[in-house]
This record gives C-alpha cells, sequence and structure tokens, in this order.
C-alpha cells in the first residue's frame, strides 16, 4: 500500500490515501439520513432530535474533506478539520438519545420514576457531552497546529481522554434507562399513547452503536499513530461510519407510529401528576 508523502515539516499526516469513492458514498448516505430526520423532526415536531441532523451535517462535510484529501494528503488543515468532524458528531447523536429518555418519561407521567430527578438527567448527561465535545475538539485543534506536528501524540492523549469519559458518561446513562425500563415494566404502564418499550428497545441500540464506536475510537487513539487502525482506513469505516450509519436509520423509527407523541412539552405534566416515588 502506497503511503502519502509527508507534510513540508516531516510530519505524516495520512498512512494511506482517503478512497474518494468510499468516502463519498458515505457523505451520500449520511446527506439522505439527515434529510430524512429532517422531514420526521419537522413532521413530528421532534426538535430534541435536531442534534441528530447537526450530526448527520458534520458526517457529511468531514467525509466530503475526507474524500477531496485524497489528492491533498500533505494540507493539515483538511486533516484536521475532517478528523474534528467526524469526531464530534456522535456526541451530538448522543445528546438526541439523552433528551429522548427524559422526554419518553415525561410523555408517559413516569418521571418520578428516574433514580436522577427528571429536572437534572438531560442536564447532567448533556452537560457531560458538552465537556466531552469541548475536550475533543481542543484535542483535534491541535492537530492543525504546525508547532505541535511533530507532538501529534499531545492531541491524541487530549481526544482519548474525551473518549474515555464520554463512554463513562454513556455506560451511567444506560445503566439509568435500564432502571427506569425495569421499574416501567413492574408499574405495569400501558402503552395506549406511547409505545414506550418499542423506544426503550431503539434507545437500546442506538446507544449500544454510539458506545461500540466510542470504544472503537478510544482503541483507536490509544495505540497512537503507530497503531494499526490509524494506519489504515477500513476500520474506520466498518467501526465508525457504518455503525453511525445504522444508528441514524435506527432512529428514525423515533417518527414512526405512537414513537412521534413524544412532541408533548416539557411543562406539559405537572409534578402532582407524576407517579409516587418507588423503590427499586
Amino acid at each position: 500500500m502506497a503511503i502519502p508523502p509527508p507534510t513540508d515539516g516531516g510530519y505524516q499526516l495520512w498512512w494511506y490515501y482517503p478512497s474518494m469513492a468510499g468516502n463519498i458514498i458515505f457523505a451520500v448516505l449520511f446527506c439522505i439520513l439527515s434529510i430524512a430526520h429532517l422531514i420526521g423532526l419537522a413532521l413530528n415536531r421532534i426538535w430534541i432530535c435536531v442534534p441528530l441532523v447537526v450530526g448527520g451535517i458534520l458526517e457529511i462535510v468531514g467525509y466530503g474533506i475526507r474524500a477531496y484529501a485524497n489528492s491533498n494528503t500533505s494540507t493539515v488543515t483538511l486533516y484536521a478539520t475532517q478528523s474534528v468532524l467526524i469526531l464530534l458528531a456522535p456526541i451530538l447523536f448522543a445528546a438526541s438519545v439523552y433528551m429522548y429518555l427524559g422526554r419518553l418519561m415525561i410523555a408517559t407521567n413516569t418521571t418520578a420514576l428516574s433514580p436522577i430527578p427528571t429536572r437534572y438527567l438531560t442536564k447532567l448527561f448533556v452537560c457531560g457531552d458538552v465537556l466531552c465535545f469541548f475536550i475533543q475538539a481542543v484535542g483535534g485543534g491541535m492537530q492543525s497546529v504546525k508547532k505541535l506536528a511533530d507532538k501529534q501524540y499531545i492531541a491524541e492523549y487530549v481526544i482519548l481522554v474525551g473518549l474515555i469519559l464520554q463512554i463513562i458518561f454513556f455506560g451511567v446513562f444506560v445503566v439509568v434507562a435500564v432502571m427506569v425500563h425495569m421499574r416501567m415494566a413492574r408499574k405495569g404502564i400501558e402503552e395506549k399513547t406511547v409505545a414506550w418499550r418499542r423506544l426503550l428497545l431503539v434507545l437500546y441500540v442506538v446507544s449500544g452503536l454510539i458506545c461500540l464506536r466510542n470504544i472503537f475510537r478510544a482503541i483507536e487513539y490509544g495505540m497512537g499513530t503507530d497503531g494499526y487502525l490509524l494506519q489504515n482506513e477500513w476500520p474506520g469505516f466498518v467501526f465508525d461510519g457504518a455503525l453511525m450509519v445504522i444508528a441514524l436509520i435506527v432512529s428514525l423509527a423515533w417518527y414512526i407510529g405512537r414513537g412521534s407523541k413524544l412532541n408533548v412539552r416539557y411543562d406539559s405534566v405537572s409534578s402532582t401528576e407524576e407517579l409516587k416515588p418507588t423503590r427499586s
């Protein structure tokens, strides 16, 4: 496999020529899915899914830049930009997942079943998401600083910290979701208005895909520039791009049938209507 020439400073940005065809395919897929989500959230007014569309746009631009970089492998800015955009997009997908659980509990009038008060639940995880976003953005930004071109391991460590934190936050979130699920099942919550079992299943699948992608990225940056994962393109296609495409496809179920009932306002359920707290 031919290795692109290094930058003027002698630093090796790419260890392969990015596939133009492969990256264009992913850019097109994300474009189609972003449009589908935009239509879905506009028709159903589920505005908590806006981050899914914004994340999809980041994916489109990121893979588009990768395709263009096939003939511009010595440009530091292009390398850093595509890396940051593709790295950050799943954080936005996670933000929608976090907000979706809170909205689901409100729509089913089960906010009292959450081990974390609902008024703090979404804020806690979204704030954690924002923290991870900025940490990884700083790491990605460091990749574009020419003075640090020969010290890319510093940027990789920063990104790795952000990924590990993201995995921790997501792990805690999944535990909370499972606890809520078990309590709703124990209470015998009906599905007259909201098909909460199906929606939680979708939430688990999307969460699992994002977690798997984050673990892959953590391993990738943990291995460093000398590792197999950063020196080959196909793992990124399989364990990042493809997983995020599937996540966007699966999450389209949130706009279908009784899943579209989650356009209820957050203040439409009063505290007096909530179920009494239950012990797990």
